[in-house]
């Protein structure tokens, strides 16, 4: 939403994406243990949200960074994007860690239907969600920049 409010509350329309930052993460660590050799010695599911938490410090930092806020000014629809709240990235912090748990605890379909749920609401809702919003960082797409703006 290009609203130059956004990101400085507690809880944001965005706060939803951090959820399925979590179930990301979840199943990042999830294959990195599938992976492993000795697969009987999985990482436990603190040390997974440990690893988890500090993921998404860094992004949070990351996501600060004037090159990023400059990136999201240029290529998206948040033209007075200025940056999180201090308040703000820890929220969206926590949102992860309930997404993260969520996913730790219920079964593998009803992360999937919650996320899909999640993007789409988003996506009637605001006209952006995380898909939308990756997509538009890495690679904009003037249709979907246009769709944004309602136009």
């Amino acid at each position: 939403m290009n609203s130059a409010g956004n990101s400085q509350h507690l809880v944001d329309w965005y706060s939803f994406t951090h959820l399925i930052h979590g179930f990301l993460l979840y199943a990042l660590f999830h294959l990195v243990d599938r992976r492993r050799v000795d697969r009987r010695r999985k990482l436990p599911a603190g040390l997974r949200l440990v690893l988890a938490i500090a993921i998404e410090a860094a992004w949070e930092i990351g996501e600060n960074t004037p090159f990023v806020i400059a990136r999201y000014r240029a290529a998206t629809i948040s033209l007075g994007y200025y940056g999180d709240s201090i308040v703000n990235s820890l929220s969206d912090t926590l949102f992860m860690v309930a997404g993260f748990v969520l996913a730790w605890r219920l079964p593998v379909p009803a992360v999937v239907a919650l996320a899909l749920v999640l993007e789409g609401f988003l996506g009637w809702a605001i006209r952006d969600n995380l898909t939308l919003n990756v997509i538009m960082l890495i690679h904009p797409i003037d249709a979907i920049k246009a769709w944004q703006a309602g136009a």
